[in-house]
């Protein structure tokens, strides 16, 4: 492509934003803070009014988004979400125009990063594939994760943008580059969670005072994120979601697929995504994932909540 990129100014670009969930509705809100124009659409307009409130503009679909953005980002749920509001006929891509930026910052298939990278190219649109890592915490205080696929010198352009919603700002490689690397990133997650809520079961069954315990374990060998920040809501009885369960058993069926296709055995994920099978089975798929804690529970024959 010809198409020379812009310099990201916040007075003068105009942002797009698909999806303004328990991630997105944060990150948009940093990118009002920073100044730039913002255009938003939702599902269910509800969730979007603390932003329309601060000054971003409604938009009644995805292509109107476009319309009226240089960059469009989206967040939404699942590949089949991603596709519509990218490919469909009232998706962003239909909406571009030569120059224009397509960012797609949803847990996805990396096949689908690549598919949206080629049908914006043929339209002289670049497009990146952008999914983070770091939850609802790293949304709200703008430390997520960022980890980009797509062309270099794209990804480059975009540091002003990526630099208000996150911490660790990574170019990956390729279009769906950044997606792989999420996968990355949530197979060592759902290893890591069976063992945070196996230890707090053991821990709290032990009769152990779990506050003291935390103090203990947290910052050795044994810390990591999930202990840190979900470890405490466990200990609460808090399981409003930072990530969705249901979303978490798409992220691994994603991994899962592409690791067969790699001729891979990841037995460790394989089993995490039978155990979160159960949460979901027993109705928590809204929950966030340290949910499984009351499922591993139940195979004890303890209610956790109660802890009777």
């Amino acid at each position: 492509m010809n198409h020379t990129l812009k310099s990201i100014v916040p007075s003068q670009t105009r942002i797009g934003w698909i999806g303004t969930g328990v991630m997105g509705n944060s990150m948009c809100g940093h990118i009002l803070s920073a100044g730039f124009a913002l255009t938003v659409f939702n599902r269910s307009q509800g969730k979007a009014l603390g932003l329309l409130e601060r000054g971003a503009r409604w938009a009644e679909s995805p292509r109107l988004v476009a319309e009226q953005s240089d960059i469009i980002f989206a967040i939404v749920g699942f590949p089949n979400d991603v596709r519509e509001v990218f490919l469909g006929p009232g998706g962003a891509l239909a909406g571009c125009t030569p120059g224009n930026v397509l960012v797609d910052m949803t847990t996805s298939q990396p096949s689908l990063a690549v598919e949206i990278y080629q049908a914006a190219k043929a339209k002289g649109v670049y497009a990146l594939d952008a999914p983070v890592s770091g939850g609802d915490k790293g949304a709200r205080e703008a430390t997520l994760s960022i980890m980009i696929g797509g062309d270099a010198e794209v990804a480059n352009s975009l540091n002003p943008i990526w630099n208000v919603m996150g911490k660790t700002v990574n170019y990956q490689g390729p279009a769906g580059s950044g997606q792989h690397t999420k996968m990355v990133n949530q197979i060592l997650i759902s290893a890591g969670m069976v063992g945070v809520c196996e230890a707090l079961i053991y821990g709290y069954r032990a009769g152990l005072d779990m506050d003291t315990v935390m103090k203990s374990v947290s910052s050795g060998a044994a810390g990591s994120w999930s202990l840190s920040n979900l470890g405490p809501r466990i200990l609460q009885n808090n399981f409003d979601p930072g990530f969705f369960v249901e979303h978490f058993i798409k992220d691994m069926g994603i991994a899962l697929a592409e690791s067969r296709r790699m001729g891979l055995s990841l037995p460790g994920l394989a089993l995490a995504e039978q155990l979160y099978l159960s949460v979901a089975a027993k109705g928590w798929a809204r929950c966030g994932t340290h949910a499984l804690t009351m499922a591993l529970a139940e195979l004890s024959g303890f209610d956790w909540k109660t802890r009777a």
